[in-house]
């Protein structure tokens, strides 16, 4: 039976599996999620113990290829390709750091984040499926800091692909900066934002809903929006999980948490049938997310930077797919939701709905200081450096963790070497880059600052976007 994708607003076409990677953004503004979720069954569990990452990773994610000309053997090769370069052969490996207590390291890909665990893969079936349509994309993309280096480095020298990432000027770390700005590859272009996250983010999904600029340039997205993403990260929870004694127990996991794509992976594990008991969601002083778990509302405020520049996010574009559950898929019901809160910047949600979140989600908030503290603690405890998104999530994993009984685990999303001052500050040592990205701070770098004005962002994008030839 195949899959089909449907929009979280309800007016869009379903879409094959193909269809919805390559559009990343539905055609009414929505975002796309499986029509039904496919089940996880206890011998399903009990049978991953003991695969690679990579074999694991095809398993977990062939029935959401389902009717597609991407068949099994095709993914189990891609996964192999995508996860070979990782820096520890376990690809995503579980640390203890304390009696049930554990962190799961996503940060060993090729520019240092847990984003580089999905778009390793997803940038290889972008290749796969263009090639054979014979078809190429423009995609374009908004990064709080890591998503942008990790689609760059998964998309570059792609000849089906040319790839523009949006960043919020002088609002992300020397590293993650110059890991999108010294790319020497002519398919490769990063436009630094004058605002913050949330508008580098609205630009993107306005290029998107400007139908005949989208039509004329096939734009896609690479980021969470993008529905592959979502299926790809759900592989590193069933991972942990099974390796933590699933299906015969409950896990628990904390996540640093922004555009809210990685916890939302975690609530799709979940749904397929990962025995999951709790997720925290971490939070820094841009907090919405937090404060919707305590008190039902989501309120936009001004963007803050932080220690913690990924999370600097008020607009969080995932929680539309949590909502839609929420709203028992009622896609009319989320659009007049989302366009109200829009519009007055603050969403109520009904009693009801929001118990239901509450069943599984716990928010918490961790400021600037709170982190530097947690970096301290944690090393003076353990040895292991964290980076400021991971120590918010420890943070918020050791504060709002229900049953001591049920194994715990943060995740670390990034290398500690990519946010040196942060850390350094909060324990006199400067973690170092890994020898591959040795020589980064002295690498070359192309800089396009550009206002946060729609009509010349897409000027941009027109200007450099190379056509397919004809023949």
């Amino acid at each position: 039976m195949s899959m089909r994708y449907i929009s979280t607003r309800g007016a869009a076409p379903a879409l094959d599996f193909e269809g919805a990677m390559l559009a990343g953004l539905a055609r009414d503004g929505g975002l796309y999620v499986p029509e039904t979720w496919p089940r996880l069954s206890e011998d399903d569990l009990i049978a991953f113990a003991g695969l690679s990452y990579a074999e694991l990773a095809a398993r977990v994610m062939a029935p959401f290829l389902a009717g597609s000309r991407v068949d099994s053997a095709v993914l189990a090769n891609l996964a192999r390709e995508a996860y070979a370069g990782f820096g520890h052969r376990a690809v995503v490996p579980l640390k203890q750091l304390d009696r049930n207590f554990w962190l799961l390291e996503l940060f060993h890909g090729p520019t240092l984040a847990f984003k580089d665990v999905a778009l390793q893969l997803l940038g290889r079936l972008f290749d796969r499926v263009l090639t054979r349509r014979g078809e190429r994309v423009t995609i374009v993309g908004a990064t709080s800091g890591d998503t942008g280096s990790a689609a760059i480095e998964a998309c570059r020298d792609r000849d089906a692909v040319d790839i523009f990432i949006l960043y919020p000027h002088e609002r992300v770390s020397e590293v993650q900066r110059r890991q999108m700005t010294t790319v020497e590859a002519s398919n490769v272009h990063t436009i630094a934002i004058e605002g913050s996250f949330d508008d580098c983010q609205d630009l993107v999904k306005a290029m998107f809903n400007d139908m005949a600029f989208r039509d004329r340039h096939n734009l896609s997205a690479v980021n969470s929006i993008n529905w592959a993403r979502i299926m790809a990260q759900i592989v590193y929870y069933v991972a942990a999980a099974v390796a933590l004694g699933a299906p015969r127990r409950e896990i628990a996991f904390a996540v640093p948490t922004g555009n809210f794509g990685n916890i939302y992976s975690a609530y799709a594990a979940r749904a397929m049938g990962l025995p999951i008991g709790q997720l925290v969601v971490g939070t820094n002083r841009n907090d919405i997310l937090a404060r919707f778990f305590d008190s039902a509302e989501m309120k936009i405020s001004a963007v803050e930077p932080s220690l913690s520049p990924s999370m600097d996010i008020q607009v969080s574009s995932n929680f539309e797919r949590l909502m839609f559950d929420l709203y028992d898929r009622d896609g009319a019901a989320v659009a007049a939701a989302l366009g109200e809160f829009r519009k007055s910047g603050k969403l109520k949600m009904p009693d009801e709905r929001w118990q239901r979140a509450r069943a599984i989600f716990d928010g918490y908030r961790l400021d600037d200081e709170g982190t530097k503290t947690q970096i301290r603690e944690t090393y003076e405890a353990t040895g292991e450096l964290l980076d400021p998104h991971s120590a918010v999530g420890v943070a918020a994993a050791l504060r709002c963790w229900r049953d001591p009984a049920m194994p715990m685990v943060a995740l670390a999303a990034a290398h500690p070497a990519k946010f040196p001052d942060a850390v350094e500050a909060a324990t006199g040592i400067r973690p170092a880059l890994p020898q591959r990205l040795a020589n980064l701070l002295r690498r070359p770098e192309l800089v396009n600052v550009t206002p946060n004005d729609l009509g010349q962002v897409q000027n941009f994008v027109a200007r450099h976007a190379r056509r397919k030839e004809t023949t």
